[in-house]
């Protein structure tokens, strides 16, 4: 599938496929996603664009310079996805190849060049522009994940205390389920600083290709998204770091809870032992046992076996191992 932006008067316009061959030098920007052996055809003889993959993240063919990164979007129901993009940059228009029909990162630059005409004088404007809206976008999901990565944080003090604010006991089972969307959310995250790092480079080969005397207003502009790039690049670091280190906090608390349930049970093993001890006795078959003959001797080995009870509890508990 193809979209073009052409020049229409003193707006842009989008046209599903390719113009007429008369209006070649009125597009300003080509959006190629899954094109079809017809449209590489086409795409090649009319523009001069090379859609097969090139070796290498920056290609230089004479016509266009072709830059590979990677981004990322919010999609629709609000799940971030990836695609691999190149950017084409050539001395009339700008292209941009995607292999996914779907991955549509590019759709408010159009707004904007409307909004400000000066963002499509010339393919230069046009991909400075594009790299922007790319690396909002990624911003946008790095925030969601922010948020995310909150509420994560506040079911995990929840998990901690042991139950919510619904009065619900929580326990192991939670605490796995968490460390689960941690995992998640920790993928996604380090996905977004490859796409970030991906996404400087193609701004930095991009400043590369300005004119620092005739064209100083867009360098300007420039070196502003290369830092916008690497503040987002920043955030998303910290958010890495935020996530690995509730990673960590919830494999303390799921140590602490298997070593709880493991104490109870070794207090309830040294608490019934020595009463098992007193019924094994009483258990053997020996010929004679005194204790059968006497009056009280039933109440005597239930005492002695209450006895052997409770001595090793009260040790634990004076020990202060039940806390």
């Amino acid at each position: 599938m193809i979209r073009s932006v052409v020049k229409d008067n003193h707006s842009l316009c989008i046209i599903h496929g390719l113009p007429r061959r008369e209006g070649d030098e009125h597009v300003v920007w080509l959006e190629i996603n899954a094109p079809t052996p017809e449209d590489i055809v086409c795409l090649k003889q009319r523009f001069g664009i090379d859609t097969t993959r090139q070796a290498g993240s920056v290609f230089d063919d004479g016509t266009f310079m072709y830059m590979r990164a990677k981004l990322l979007r919010l999609g629709s129901n609000g799940t971030p996805s990836f695609g691999d993009v190149t950017f084409m940059l050539g001395e009339q228009l700008v292209a941009i190849l995607c292999q996914d029909p779907d991955f549509h990162p590019f759709d408010t630059a159009l707004q904007r060049m409307n909004r400000r005409p000066s963002h499509g004088r010339n393919p230069k404007s046009v991909l400075r522009l594009l790299l922007q809206v790319a690396n909002d976008s990624a911003d946008t999901v790095i925030d969601r994940l922010a948020d995310e990565l909150e509420r994560s944080a506040e079911e995990i003090s929840e998990i901690s205390d042991g139950y919510n604010a619904q009065g619900r006991e929580l326990g192991v089972p939670d605490l796995i389920e968490t460390m689960q969307d941690l995992n998640e959310r920790e993928d996604i995250i380090s996905r977004c600083l490859e796409a970030q790092l991906s996404l400087a480079r193609t701004v930095r080969y991009l400043s590369g290709e300005i004119d620092n005397v005739t064209e100083a207003e867009l360098q300007v502009l420039t070196t502003e998204l290369a830092e916008d790039v690497a503040g987002v690049k920043e955030h998303a670091y910290f958010e890495h770091e935020k996530v690995r280190y509730l990673q960590n906090a919830v494999t303390n608390i799921l140590n602490i809870k298997q070593n709880q349930i493991v104490k109870v049970f070794t207090i309830i093993t040294a608490v019934f032992l020595p009463p098992t001890l007193v019924g094994t006795f009483y258990g053997m078959n020996f010929a004679v046992m005194p204790e059968l003959a006497w009056e009280y001797g039933f109440i005597y080995s239930m005492g002695l076996t209450v006895s052997a009870a409770l001595l090793p509890l009260i040790y634990i508990k004076r020990k202060g191992w039940l806390r």
